[in-house]
């Protein structure tokens, strides 16, 4: 799961194109997990008097479907280019990172 490779998050929580925006991470690992933060935050922001919010990866993964735009762009080095990819390979990514990060903690 772990990929080093420097990768730009591009996303547009809404159809307005004003709400686009972006942020670039070293490592893709780095960017799925920021994902991560950006739904708990969302989470927080929903329900500001829970002192602790759990989820589960099937709410993290309807969050990404809502999302108007959520794209990835993964360097790579072979051809010195920026790879791109959808909500499906990121949810997939995401998918074998929190199952990884369980593992570890078990």
């Amino acid at each position: 799961v772990i990929c080093r490779m420097h990768t730009i998050l591009l996303i547009q929580p809404t159809n307005k194109p004003e709400s686009r925006t972006w942020s670039d991470y070293e490592t893709t690992t780095e960017c799925l997990e920021g994902i991560c933060k950006i739904f708990e935050e969302f989470l927080k922001k929903q329900n500001p008097t829970m002192q602790s919010i759990t989820y589960d990866v099937s709410h993290l993964f309807e969050f990404v479907d809502k999302l108007s735009d959520l794209s990835l762009l993964v360097f790579n080095k072979d051809t010195a280019s920026y790879t791109p990819h959808n909500k499906e390979w990121i949810k997939d990514r995401i998918f074998q990172l929190l199952r990884s990060q369980a593992e570890k903690h078990q």
